[in-house]
């Protein structure tokens, strides 16, 4: 999920799920819940956008960014959705802490995706400050959480498309 250079409208066009049994997890940091928030309202629009049923979006909560990993990853072996989604917001502060938790998150994340099992989007904001996760979640940088749901529905049908079983 990067940012569209050519503005802050949602990068990927709307796509509805060729999966008929689509299943979407959300796992969602409650640490700086006011933006996480934004971004699962965001995701949540995006999916009723594209036709998905509510029921089929199920959203966990985990402790803070650290926990996205394992938050995924039981998700995937538990539940086994079609894709997963995580959801973090990480803002700088004054010790290398910030540092530590984007790294450890995006490997965590970037592991599971070359697991290849299903496929994890990464929703986790990493600013320098809180305005700049306001701009994401519906702002002048567009709405992340939007784009997430988008990413999660154009991988899955990539997997559908993929192994030859388009709905």
């Amino acid at each position: 999920m990067a940012t569209n250079l050519t503005g802050a409208a949602p990068v990927l066009p709307a796509e509805r799920p060729l999966d008929p049994d689509f299943h979407c997890v959300i796992v969602a940091a409650e640490w700086n819940s006011v933006i996480i928030d934004g971004l699962l309202a965001g995701a949540k629009r995006c999916f009723a956008d594209c036709g998905v049923n509510p029921d089929v979006v199920e959203t966990v909560r985990v402790p803070g960014a650290i926990e996205l990993t394992f938050g995924a990853r039981e998700a995937i072996e538990v539940i086994g959705p079609s894709a997963v989604i995580v959801f973090g917001c990480v803002i700088r502060g004054d010790t290398p802490h910030f540092d530590y938790v984007c790294q450890s998150v995006t490997q965590g994340i970037t592991s599971l995706n070359a697991e290849g099992k299903v496929p994890v989007i990464f929703g986790v904001l990493t600013t320098e400050n809180l305005d700049q996760a306001l701009d994401r979640i519906g702002g002048k940088a567009g709405d992340k959480g939007y784009e997430a749901a988008q990413a999660a529905i154009a991988m899955s049908n990539l997997r559908c498309k993929m192994r030859g079983s388009r709905g």
